[in-house]
């Protein structure tokens, strides 16, 4: 893993795949920090593997679209505000700027929270076998990539670094988190997607499904945090080719690093290490990230 920056006032915790998270140097050993740096690289992944070289420009376009959506969120769309864990105002250091957040530290819930419009992925293979998706039963007849009758939430238990997230019952996550948590995240997890969801229609896109994360704040709020409704954590497609192609690739063509995954799968049998991306990947893939972000804004 891209040993990370040193950044004056800050010490570096911990690096996940895409991110990497800083706490003030004045931070006690020990302590809890009130507030956090969250920092988002170039790093791309694929199939648990970090990848050469990275995308340019990702770790901005994500962080550029996370605060488009926190704002939104937070009721410029119209919608009921949902809090989230940015601090207002903050600075981050020059050298990261533009692809970091200030964030308030919060006591995250262990839960990805999965809500699925569309049928497809890891949901598409379940329904084939047994008609549900996380033990949701869905109607007979439905194809890879269609619209489900009503969104769904399908959590998953956010597994360490390094391991699969493991998808769950709602009665898992009540276990997991206490029954009032989990009724509440589900209820702002629809809520999130049915609003974004009905942007993305406006610019012509379909949201067909996303995850988010919550984690508590000390005064006891659930509070939407990470990064929300980018092209990394999110399924978005172009909605006149989901409604005119012929072909699951043609009508489900993602705005993500699907490219990256086709490419990898052509030529890697995911044992040993993974072959170094060709240039030409890496332009079309950074160019997804930057249509839909365009896209979106306009």
């Amino acid at each position: 893993m891209t040993t990370p920056e040193e950044l004056p006032g800050w010490t570096h915790t911990y690096s996940g795949k895409v991110r990497d998270l800083y706490v003030p140097a004045s931070t006690a050993d020990g302590a809890a920090p009130e507030r956090m740096l969250v920092v988002a690289s170039d790093r791309v992944s694929s199939f648990d593997y970090l990848l050469e070289p990275p995308i340019p420009g990702k770790g901005e376009l994500l962080t550029t679209l996370s605060l488009w959506w926190f704002d939104r969120l937070a009721g410029s769309d119209g919608g009921t505000p949902i809090p989230n864990h940015l601090v207002p105002g903050a600075t981050v250091p020059d050298a990261v700027a533009g692809r970091a957040m200030v964030v308030h530290a919060l006591d995250m819930l262990p839960i990805e929270c999965v809500v699925r419009g569309y049928l497809t992925g890891s949901g598409w293979g379940e329904y084939q076998g047994s008609q549900t998706v996380c033990g949701i039963q869905l109607p007979d007849g439905l194809h890879n990539g269609d619209r489900l009758p009503a969104p769904i939430f399908t959590p998953a238990y956010k597994a360490p670094f390094g391991q699969h997230d493991e998808n769950i019952s709602f009665d898992r996550v009540v276990e997991l988190v206490g029954a009032e948590h989990a009724d509440q995240i589900r209820a702002l997890s629809l809520d999130i997607y049915r609003r974004a969801a009905a942007t993305a229609a406006e610019h012509g896109l379909i949201l067909a499904d996303t995850k988010f994360e919550f984690g508590v704040a000390p005064d006891g709020t659930v509070t939407l945090a990470d990064e929300v409704l980018t092209a990394d954590s999110s399924r978005y497609w172009d909605a006149a080719a989901w409604r005119d192609g012929t072909t699951p690739g043609e009508r489900m063509a993602s705005f993500d690093k699907q490219i990256v995954r086709d490419w990898l799968t052509q030529r890697w049998d995911r044992t040993g290490q993974p072959p170094r991306l060709a240039a030409d990947v890496v332009a079309r893939t950074a160019a997804r990230y930057r249509e839909l972000i365009e896209r979106l804004t306009a």
